[in-house]
């Protein structure tokens, strides 16, 4: 079916993608480029590529999909060699077993004889969807190349098998190689893949596997729903928790070694409306904690830390939300100072990294071990230094003073939004403005920002828009090249095989490091504002916030702006 260029137009206005001056200008402009409508859309149009796409399944009346952000589904996968896939350009991407369908995403979904094609190959009902070429070619690397192996795809057709024969065939499979197979691969894909976290979640009718990869949540695998209840027994076993108890939620934890890498995997339990959901938390044990100025601390903030952690007491604090990398940045510090001399006590909920030479010790709220109770018997234990995992209530804040008073150097972390807050938030939680004033050394705010990848990175000059708001946010801060008359140029990542196309690879930390002086001491005195003890920083203490720390590791080409402005912007 050929679509003439005026009806294409006409369909764009009238799904209010263009307006009636636009679709003039385009109509011109690709007639002098001697371009198709649609080729010429997709390379100059000044419009989303998902709506062009979009009205152009709409006018040949087949499906559109999205493939660029569909998660790839094992059991399709398994009907396409690759060889096929990348011969003819296409990548399946779902599998009804209702209606024994698999659907396949093509840039050519009117080619009848790839239809039939596919439908002998497959020996089942086949239906093409209209995707953007580009985006199944990088379908086809990732999924291909990270998919699961073909032995657990072999595993996942004789388990679908084995669970419809009943629940006594299904209590025994979770400790056969079929599902321990899938459950490596999911595993072996989270290493591989760099990720934080892995989440397996029951659906109506599938079971999703997201990971945390470089802070942010991708769908990378989709699995039958029929395993889902197998897949979590197994995880359970391997955790040491209950696999019959399914109503309340469970934590457990065990370890996982893939060549040379080896992590401990926390993992927690929750039942859900569909099914159980599991969250796998991986901590490696292999690769060793990274140095201060590896997570992106650097000039004048560098500088502040290392003063306020070379005092033999006082208060430090780190805060941030969850995620944000709070526990790294302390046992980097940790780490720096570990020495023979120093006795340290770690108090943890839970023990994320084992140190060598640190006395780390979990909560445990069931036997009587809080911060605050654990807290009181570390002063009994003859510490240089002190690690509270959080300060969240009053018992807690005024041990931590007190230990700091009595010549103790005491870490913690707090749950603000930027470094000035975390001081009205002590107070709030009982500690003495005088007491306060008088122990904190600095307080620390952070964010995890993803790098640009090194492989698929380019440069670009931005909008005069962008550039106006990078003058107005660096102000003073802003590179003295550029108040010369020198372009400013940003940094952006491609997307590659390396970065799975995404064009980020690998994280650094974005910091505030507030240094309590004698300026801030007087106004910690008098219960001033986070925001009065900010501005007063920032106006003589040359405090640096995140954002322009974000912004001038931008114009270094280390992240991008969207990613500043993504987990900064307040």
């Amino acid at each position: 079916m050929i679509i003439s260029p005026k009806q294409f137009i006409a369909r764009l206005v009238e799904n209010h993608v263009i307006d009636g001056e636009a679709a003039d200008r385009i109509e011109i402009d690709a007639l002098n480029k001697n371009l198709p409508i649609f080729d010429y859309l997709l390379k100059y149009g000044n419009v989303k590529k998902e709506s062009v796409l979009k009205v152009q399944a709409d006018i040949l009346n087949v499906p559109y999909i999205d493939i660029s952000s569909s998660a790839a589904d094992p059991q399709a996968l398994n009907f396409i060699p690759e060889s096929v896939a990348r011969t003819y350009t296409v990548i399946p991407y779902a599998y009804d077993t209702k209606t024994d369908t698999v659907y396949i995403a093509s840039s050519d979904p009117l080619n009848f004889n790839l239809n039939d094609f596919l439908e002998k190959k497959t020996k089942k009902r086949v239906i093409l969807a209209l995707g953007n070429i580009e985006d199944i070619l990088r379908a086809i690397s990732i999924s291909y190349a990270h998919g699961l192996s073909p032995e657990v795809k072999e595993a996942l057709a004789e388990v679908s098998d084995d669970t419809t024969k009943g629940k006594e065939k299904d209590t025994a499979v979770i400790k056969e190689a079929p599902i321990a197979k899938i459950v490596d691969t999911i595993l072996e894909f989270a290493v591989k893949g760099r990720a934080s976290d892995v989440h397996i979640e029951a659906e109506e009718g599938k079971t999703r596997i997201r990971y945390r990869i470089d802070g942010v949540l991708q769908e990378k695998l989709t699995l039958p729903r029929t395993i889902h209840d197998s897949l979590v027994s197994r995880i359970k076993i391997l955790s040491e928790m209950k696999i019959d108890e399914r109503r309340i939620p469970q934590d457990g934890r065990f370890g996982f070694k893939m060549g040379e890498e080896e992590v401990d995997l926390r993992v927690s339990t929750l039942p859900t409306v569909h099914g159980e959901k599991v969250v796998m938390r991986l901590l490696k044990k292999t690769g060793g904690l990274p140095l201060l100025s590896e997570l992106g601390l650097r000039g004048p903030q560098f500088k502040d830390l290392e003063e306020a952690v070379s005092k033999p007491y006082g208060i430090i604090l780190v805060t941030g939300p969850t995620g944000s990398g709070k526990t790294t940045t302390l046992y980097s510090v940790l780490t720096k100072l570990n020495k023979p001399t120093v006795n340290i006590v770690t108090l943890e909920d839970p023990v994320e990294y084992q140190i060598e030479g640190i006395n780390q010790v979990q909560i445990n709220p069931q036997a009587g071990l809080t911060f605050a109770t654990g807290l009181r018997a570390f002063l009994r234990q003859d510490p240089n230094i002190i690690l509270v995992g959080e300060i969240r209530d009053k018992e807690t804040t005024q041990l931590a003073i007190q230990a700091a008073l009595t010549g103790h150097l005491v870490f913690s972390t707090l749950h603000t939004n930027d470094a000035a807050t975390a001081i009205p938030r002590l107070i709030d939680l009982g500690g003495e403005p005088f007491l306060i004033s008088s122990v904190l050394n600095a307080s620390i705010a952070q964010r995890i920002a993803r790098r640009i990848c090194e492989s698929c990175k380019e440069t670009y000059q931005p909008t005069p828009q962008i550039k106006e708001n990078i003058v107005s946010v660096l102000g003073p801060l802003l590179p003295s090249k550029y108040s010369k008359g020198e372009d400013v140029k940003l940094s952006r990542g491609k997307g590659c095989i390396e970065c799975n196309f995404s064009g980020y690879l690998g994280r650094i930390a974005i910091f505030e490091v507030l240094k309590i002086t004698p300026a801030i001491n007087k106004m910690i005195l008098r219960e001033a504002s986070a925001k009065e003890i900010e501005q007063q920083a920032r106006t003589t203490e040359s405090l640096i916030i995140m954002k322009q720390d974000g912004y001038l590791k931008a114009l270094d080409g280390i992240t991008t702006i969207e990613e500043v402005l993504r987990i900064a912007e307040v």
